[in-house]
């Protein structure tokens, strides 16, 4: 099982640069890790700590975000993407991580998903050109993210299909798809080759697996059920040090 550390939360009391939070992954027997936004980051720290460990980056947020569902933020959103790919491309060019953004009062699904297909096309079109991997996310809007218009694993899916690109995927998040009450089996049956990660928390409060009330058996048998072989990205609020969290989650997910 390759697990994937977010060492935007996990290790941040103990390492404040990012390159040595990727370190701190490694010694602990994780060559592998994610993180959200990068212009906030030491880039070249990271730059130098993968290069120096072997680690790889299974996931980095296009930054600035912005929406794909409102066609008056699409250029900015295209130029985004741009900006992502050249400046994580001495990072091991890893997958990038958009989001829908905010559903637009008065404005139908359809207008939604046709304007998120459209700029999403073009945004594949670069992806493809760049060598690169996008991650469609849906995401919770009763907790977190309240408005936001993707969060159906299953129109995420439906949307992925409709760009029709080997270069966009779905992140699955067990988190937010448990927030909105589905049913992974249900929603993932028959699509899981559209899916390029898995991130992992627990409800409530999305910390730890293991600390909630998910049946972390079923998650786990059901992915490697359909065939899902690609990193878990351990995207959770630690309550407990590194070492102590990152054991009590492998025993969760049977690691």
């Amino acid at each position: 099982m390759k697990l994937s550390p977010c060492i935007e939360w996990i290790f941040a009391r103990e390492h404040e640069g990012m390159g040595d939070r990727l370190r701190a992954a490694v010694d602990e027997g994780f060559p592998m890790g994610e993180f959200h936004l990068w212009r906030d980051k030491d880039m070249d720290g990271v730059a130098d700590a993968l290069a120096e460990t072997g680690a790889t980056l299974t996931g980095v947020c296009v930054d600035p975000r912005r929406s794909m569902v409102d066609p008056e933020q699409h250029d900015e959103l295209l130029s985004a993407i741009a900006e992502t790919i050249e400046a994580t491309r001495r990072l091991g060019a890893p997958p990038l991580i958009i989001a829908s953004g905010f559903t637009r009062p008065g404005i139908s699904q359809d207008e939604h998903v046709a304007a998120a297909v459209a700029v999403l096309k073009r945004a594949a079109a670069m992806a493809e050109e760049a060598g690169v991997i996008l991650i469609l996310e849906p995401l919770n809007d009763r907790i977190e993210l309240p408005g936001m218009f993707l969060t159906s694993t299953s129109l995420g899916l439906d949307i992925i299909e409709a760009v029709a690109s080997p270069n966009l995927k779905l992140l699955y998040d067990v988190y937010h798809s448990t927030v909105m009450d589905e049913d992974i089996a249900e929603v993932l049956r028959g699509r899981m080759h559209l899916v390029h990660h898995v991130q992992v928390a627990d409800v409530p409060g999305r910390h730890e697996p293991g600390t909630g009330t998910i049946d972390w058996r079923h998650v786990m048998a059901t992915l490697h059920g359909y065939g899902y072989e690609g990193p878990i990205g351990l995207e959770y609020l630690p309550t407990l040090p590194p070492k102590e969290s990152l054991a009590k989650t492998k025993a969760a997910l049977g690691a």
